[in-house]
């Protein structure tokens, strides 16, 4: 495809000039919770406040681990959870606030690379 024919349909690619994406300023943070409304309920509240620009929620997974000395093994929701990481520490306030459980889960990963359109809307919907 030429980038006459992505302007004509809509689309932009990042250019090496301009728009180049910088690896590790987006991320993808993951939450457990314990159930479908839980899960619902945060990943609302984390784009109603632009603190992701999309919040997938996984259903049916299991977890098993080690928790004051038992192992235990639990059904849960997972989130996945797409986000600048500038705003990663306000997205764990966030889920820490409204989480039921006593400690939950929070982890981040950088993105390094992806699709650049995909990538841009990321960027532009979750504000600096």
């Amino acid at each position: 495809m030429t980038p006459l024919f992505l302007r004509i349909v809509g689309l932009r690619f990042f250019s090496m000039a301009s728009d180049a994406y910088a690896t590790g300023s987006l991320s993808a943070s993951y939450v457990t919770c314990p159930n479908d409304k839980v899960a619902k309920d945060i990943a609302r509240g984390l784009v109603e406040r632009k603190l992701a620009a999309c919040v997938n929620v996984i259903p049916q997974i299991t977890s098993i681990y080690e928790w004051k000395g038992k192992i235990e093994e639990d059904s849960e929701i997972l989130l996945m959870i797409k986000t600048r990481t500038s705003k990663v520490a306000a997205l764990t306030e966030y889920v820490r606030s409204v989480h039921p459980y006593e400690v939950c889960e929070v982890i981040s990963l950088p993105i390094e690379q992806g699709n650049p359109p995909y990538l841009k809307w990321l960027a532009e919907t979750v504000p600096e």
